[in-house]
């Protein structure tokens, strides 16, 4: 009998593997970033686990995102949308 297989993705913070529908998928819409909350979004993504050590931990990976979402991003973007993240993930906590 076959074990039925569920798609894994890496999280660019602490590059630990995870399920899919258990990290959170970032994207690029309209060249803003934006978290893709039911994984249908069209367009490259970048996985992230919903803890707050993996956000700082991508912080100080300064360009990871834009490089993971192969495109060029300013700095000062990525890392508001990064410490918004981490204001949010702190917040619910």
């Amino acid at each position: 009998m076959r074990t039925k297989q569920y798609p894994l993705r890496t999280c660019l913070g602490c590059g630990q593997k995870g399920l899919k529908g258990e990290l959170i998928r970032i994207v690029i819409v309209d060249g803003t970033l934006t978290i893709d909350e039911k994984g249908k979004l069209p367009g490259r993504g970048a996985y992230l686990c919903p803890r707050g050590d993996c956000v700082d931990l991508l912080l100080k990976k300064r360009g990871r995102l834009s490089y993971s979402l192969r495109t060029s991003l300013p700095r000062d973007a990525e890392e508001d949308f990064l410490r918004g993240l981490l204001h949010a993930k702190v917040d619910k906590e």
